[in-house]
């Protein structure tokens, strides 16, 4: 099975078929998608200017969007490094149970599904590694009230998300299923008060009883 690299070059090889290399990038996405498979595509695919299922795409946009993937890969990667050596040295002190951000992040490594997206065409506006970029920021500061990536407030419990995380809180903004550890205790007891973006209303009191007159059949 080839690799992100090996996949990356056949995507700029210019000898390849235009729709063998398509075929290619859309490869590179099964070793690094940080909103899921589907997510991803349509973000590259929406940033470079390629239609979804142009099965021609013009080169230089595959090269495009390629492009945005592998600086986004290259700052991931990056990270993950940090954080193993991080993990070496807390070992090495005896330090063995990892914060829930660290165990948040032993589900991602790769980079897939980093920030899943619970629909393929919702997803944040800028360049992958922007996004990144705010995600670690927001995992080295502390848990917040707010999306990590937007900074919006406005999130919603989804527990119905069909693949892992199986439940989590929903930006209603920028559309990322967003990491439970860089909430707030606070905000999540807010979140789960929400179910698939819809507020829960405060408990309404009973209604009256209806009384039911009884008919009598005439003869």
């Amino acid at each position: 099975m080839a690799g992100f690299r090996a996949l990356a070059r056949d995507v700029r090889n210019p000898r390849r078929h235009i729709t063998a290399r398509r075929t290619s990038l859309r490869k590179c996405l099964e070793r690094f998608a940080p909103y899921g498979h589907r997510a991803t595509w349509h973000h590259l695919c929406s940033r470079a200017g390629i239609a979804l299922e142009d099965r021609h795409p013009e080169p230089t946009r595959l090269i495009t969007a390629l492009e945005e993937l592998e600086e986004a890969r290259a700052l991931w990667l990056g990270y993950e490094a940090d954080f193993a050596a991080r993990r070496r040295r807390e070992k090495h002190h005896g330090i063995r149970q990892p914060s829930a951000v660290d165990d948040w992040h032993l589900h991602t490594w790769g980079g897939c599904d980093i920030l899943p997206c619970e629909s393929p065409s919702a997803h944040p506006d800028g360049r992958l590694a922007e996004v990144l970029a705010r995600l670690i920021r927001a995992m080295e500061s502390g848990p917040a009230s707010s999306c990590p990536v937007c900074a919006q407030d406005r999130l919603a419990w989804h527990d119905d998300l069909g693949r892992y995380p199986w439940e989590g809180p929903v930006c209603g903004d920028c559309g990322i299923v967003v990491p439970v550890p860089v909430l707030t205790a606070e905000a999540l007891a807010a979140v789960r008060h929400t179910r698939s973006g819809r507020a829960a209303h405060p408990a309404r009191p009973a209604a009256a009883p209806v009384r039911h007159h009884r008919r009598y059949a005439t003869v």
